[in-house]
């Protein structure tokens, strides 16, 4: 793992839902070296629409603790 992962993983928790999803969505779009302007917006609507459902309790978040323990 690269020390700029661990860094980013170390720090998860202070990043707002908002900032998580928009890591997210960088991070996917990385890794496409074509853009499609439709499935762009589309992660944006998504990113937008899964912030509200946490911001207003319609879903509970999973901690990077839960999460990686199921990795581990």
């Amino acid at each position: 793992m690269s020390d700029a992962l661990k860094v980013m993983l170390a720090n998860i928790e202070q990043l707002s839902t908002k900032e998580k999803a928009l890591a997210a969505h960088c991070l996917l779009t990385a890794m496409d070296t074509k853009i499609d302007s439709d499935v762009e917006s589309e992660w944006v609507k998504l990113a937008e629409s899964r912030s509200a459902e946490l911001e207003s309790g319609a879903v509970k978040s999973i901690s990077w603790e839960e999460i990686e323990k199921d990795l581990n």
